[in-house]
C-alpha cells in the first residue's frame, strides 16, 4: 500500500481537493483534431469492452453447458441400459407364460384340486403379477425419463450452438474495434500518441475532480477486511502487466479477469463477468464502500475496478495499456458491490 501511495503521488492521478485556476487558452485547431481522434478510439475500445463481456458470458455458458451436456449422456447411459435390463425381464415373464401353454395363472390355478398347493399357487401368482406390475410400470417410467433426457440433451445443445455464435459473433467484433482503433492510433506521429496519452489522462482527472468536489471522501473512512486486503494485495501485484480481452491471468488480464482472480486469492469466488459481478453480488452504498470492493462502472457494468482507499482503484483498462492504478470517480459510476458481505 505504501507503494501504492508513492504511485499515486507520482502520477497526480487521483487530483487535489480544489480546482486549480488557470488561464486556458482554449484548444488549437490541431489539439482539437487529436481530440476528435482520442473520442473515437475511446470510443471503439468502450464498445470492444462491451463486446468482451458478453464474449466473456458466452464463453463461460459454452464451458457450463458442455457439461451438462456431459452429466445428460451419462444419464441417458445408464437409463438405457436400466432400460435394456427391464426389457430383458419382460422378456422373461412372457416366456414363461408361452412356456404355460399361454393358459393364464389363474385358470391352472382353478383346476388344481390339493388345497395346500392351491394356495401355494396363490401366492406365487400373485407375486408374479405384482413383479409383472412392476416391471410394466418401471418400464414405463424409464421410458419417460429417457425421452425427458433426450429432449433435455436436444435443448441444451441448441442453446450451445446458439452462445457459440453469440461468442463467435462477439470475438470478431471485439477484433473489428480493436484493429480499427490500432489503426486509427497508428496514423499518428509518436508526438501526437504521447499526447493522446496526456489527454486520456488529463479527462480521467477532470472526471475524478468532480467526484472528488462531490466530498464523497469526507464519507469514506472504511478499512478493507483481511480478505480485502488478500484481493488489494494480488491486484496490485498485476500492476504493469498487460489489458488482453478474455485473459484472466496469470500474465494478462481483461477488467473482470483480473478482479476475479484477486477475490478469489483472497478466498472469495467470485462470477466471471462484470455483469455477473454486478448482477450477482451484495452491493452496497458508494459512501459506506471500503478497499477491496469492486467499483462497477457505466450503464451497462461494462467496466470494474478494484477499490483500493484514498479515492483510487485497480484495474484493467483496455487493450494497449496496463494494468494501472487510477481515480475511482475517471469514469461514469454504476455502483458498488462487495464479495465478501
Amino acid at each position: 500500500m505504501a507503494a501504492t501511495a508513492v504511485v499515486l503521488g507520482v502520477t497526480g492521478i487521483l487530483g487535489g481537493t480544489a480546482s486549480a485556476a488557470y488561464a486556458d487558452p482554449g484548444p488549437t485547431a490541431s489539439e482539437k483534431r487529436l481530440e476528435e481522434v482520442r473520442a473515437e478510439i475511446d470510443g471503439l475500445y468502450r464498445k470492444a469492452e462491451q463486446a468482451t463481456e458478453a464474449y466473456n458470458a458466452a464463453k463461460e455458458q459454452v464451458a457450463l453447458q458442455q457439461k451438462e451436456i456431459v452429466k445428460l449422456a451419462q444419464g441417458i447411459d445408464r437409463t438405457q441400459h436400466r432400460m435394456d435390463e427391464l426389457k430383458r425381464q419382460a422378456g422373461a415373464l412372457a416366456s414363461a407364460q408361452y412356456r404355460g401353454g399361454g393358459i393364464p395363472p389363474e385358470a391352472r390355478l382353478m383346476l388344481n384340486n390339493d388345497p395346500e398347493r392351491f394356495l401355494d399357487n396363490a401366492t406365487l401368482v400373485r407375486k408374479g403379477q405384482q413383479s409383472a406390475k412392476s416391471v410394466i410400470g418401471e418400464l414405463a417410467r424409464t421410458k419417460s425419463v429417457l425421452e425427458g433426457y433426450s429432449q433435455d440433451a436436444t435443448d441444451r445443445w441448441e442453446r450451445l450452438e446458439e452462445n457459440r455464435k453469440k461468442k463467435e459473433a462477439a470475438q470478431l467484433d471485439i477484433r473489428k474495434k480493436i484493429e480499427a482503433a490500432q489503426l486509427l492510433e497508428s496514423k499518428l506521429e509518436s508526438e501526437e500518441k504521447e499526447r493522446l496519452k496526456q489527454l486520456e489522462d488529463a479527462r480521467a482527472l477532470q472526471e475524478q475532480q468532480k467526484w472528488l468536489d462531490s466530498g464523497i471522501l469526507k464519507d469514506l473512512a472504511a478499512h478493507a477486511s483481511a480478505d480485502g486486503k488478500k484481493a488489494i494485495a494480488y491486484a496490485t501485484s498485476q500492476i504493469g502487466k498487460d489489458y488482453v480481452w478474455g485473459a484472466e491471468g496469470p500474465d494478462t488480464f481483461d477488467c473482470s479477469g483480473l478482479t476475479m482472480r484477486a477475490w478469489q486469492a483472497g478466498g472469495h469466488p467470485i462470477p466471471r463477468t462484470s455483469q455477473e459481478q454486478w448482477r450477482q453480488l451484495p452491493r452496497v452504498d458508494v459512501k459506506d464502500m471500503r478497499p477491496g470492493d469492486l467499483i462497477i462502472y457505466y450503464g451497462d457494468a461494462s467496466h470494474v475496478g478494484m477499490y483500493i482507499g484514498n479515492g483510487a482503484i485497480v484495474h484493467a483498462p483496455r487493450p494497449g495499456r496496463q494494468i494501472t492504478i487510477t481515480g475511482a470517480g475517471s469514469m461514469p459510476i454504476l455502483g458498488v458491490v462487495r464479495p465478501d458481505k
